[in-house]
């Protein structure tokens, strides 16, 4: 019998222990949530404010997607003092909304204590999970060759190994995203390693595409392991030197959308949708450089080749969106449109 890859994916992901389903409390919220990084311009902008002005202050951030229609929030929460978390558990209460942390994982031992306190923080808050990335840049971009990337790959490792202790003490479950750094089947290994059922994955269901794989086959291989979810859509344009990503509203791109929430739902019924629509000028892809095969040595071709098919066949009709030119007050605009036309979609074609 022929194994495809995407039967190889979905057998390497049952070898991983499937994760508890969320608990009674989680299944009466709603499934559309909102990612604080859908307000990376209001974030720039708001720099040098005070801190409980600033979009990314949970408080203001709750009331905010409150005000959106959407009733699930995932935000960094970091250390708080108990007067805060308590109120801010309250409000989440008494808006019948969830929450979800974004928590850093220890960079070593003597960063364990910084990262505990913030597990206690989100646990006091509610939040049962937290979203982590083990990469914040892009593996293509950031390494050189090989052996960097294999260092990268053990030292990440062993930080999500310190912090399994640590979210079992609290009840919290560490939801790692799929961040331009791993393929699927890369990703599904690192979790086999690490063995525990309070790790899994926080599915970015675009992220996938800058390394040349399918969108659904990633969904489909990682949705048994997925804890939550980065909700996206994504376009594509042709470039010199590979192609162009660009996130954009819900329903406009070449994401089978209404497919990948049914997968999600058939393997995790209550995991949420938490919407990352980011306003920003299109990634550059190279994967016509040299550069960007440094960390591929075994890629076989086939999977450039489906790639720049794929890309082909969606080119937009106009470029992609920029928006580094933009005015201050333009660029808020953009961003403000972006994220109602994507929650409109979710509730209004995706059910959500």
């Amino acid at each position: 019998m022929i194994l495809t890859r995407r039967a190889m994916l979905a057998t390497c992901a049952g070898a991983v222990s499937t994760l508890p389903l969320t608990n009674a409390q989680e299944t009466s919220k709603s499934s559309l949530g909102l990612v604080i990084h859908s307000f990376g311009v209001r974030s720039e902008f708001e720099k040098g404010a005070d801190g409980k002005a600033r979009i990314a202050d949970p408080v203001r951030y709750l009331e905010h997607c409150r005000g959106l229609g959407v009733s699930a929030i995932q935000v960094g929460i970091g250390t708080r003092d108990d007067v805060y978390a308590d109120d801010l558990k309250a409000r989440v209460e008494a808006a019948s909304m969830a929450i979800e942390a974004i928590i850093s994982l220890p960079r070593d031992q003597s960063d364990l204590a910084r990262f505990e306190a913030e597990v206690r923080t989100a646990r006091r808050v509610g939040a049962t999970i937290a979203r982590t990335v083990m990469l914040s840049g892009r593996r293509y971009e950031n390494f050189d060759s090989i052996e960097a990337f294999r260092t990268f790959t053990d030292h990440a490792s062993a930080s999500l190994a310190m912090a399994v202790p640590v979210v079992v003490r609290h009840g919290v479950r560490l939801a790692v995203e799929n961040h331009k750094d791993w393929r699927a089947d890369e990703f599904i290994d690192v979790l086999k390693r690490i063995g525990s059922d309070h790790v899994g994955v926080c599915l970015d269901v675009g992220n996938s595409i800058a390394l040349l794989e399918d969108p659904i086959e990633v969904v489909e291989a990682l949705a048994p392991l997925a804890i939550t979810t980065h909700f996206k859509d994504m376009a594509v344009e042709e470039s010199p030197d590979g192609f162009l990503l660009a996130e954009v509203p819900l329903g406009t791109g070449l994401i089978d959308l209404p497919r990948v929430v049914r997968t999600l739902r058939a393997a995790r019924p209550n995991i949420r949708f938490h919407i990352e629509m980011i306003t920003r000028d299109p990634l550059k892809i190279p994967c016509l450089t040299e550069r960007y095969w440094t960390t591929f040595p075994n890629l076989p071709g086939k999977h450039l080749a489906r790639s720049l098919a794929m890309v082909r066949a969606h080119q937009p009709t106009a470029p992609l969106p920029r928006v580094a030119g933009l005015d201050r007050a333009d660029r808020l605009r953009v961003e403000d449109r972006n994220i109602r036309l994507c929650v409109t979609h979710a509730h209004e074609t995706l059910g959500l």
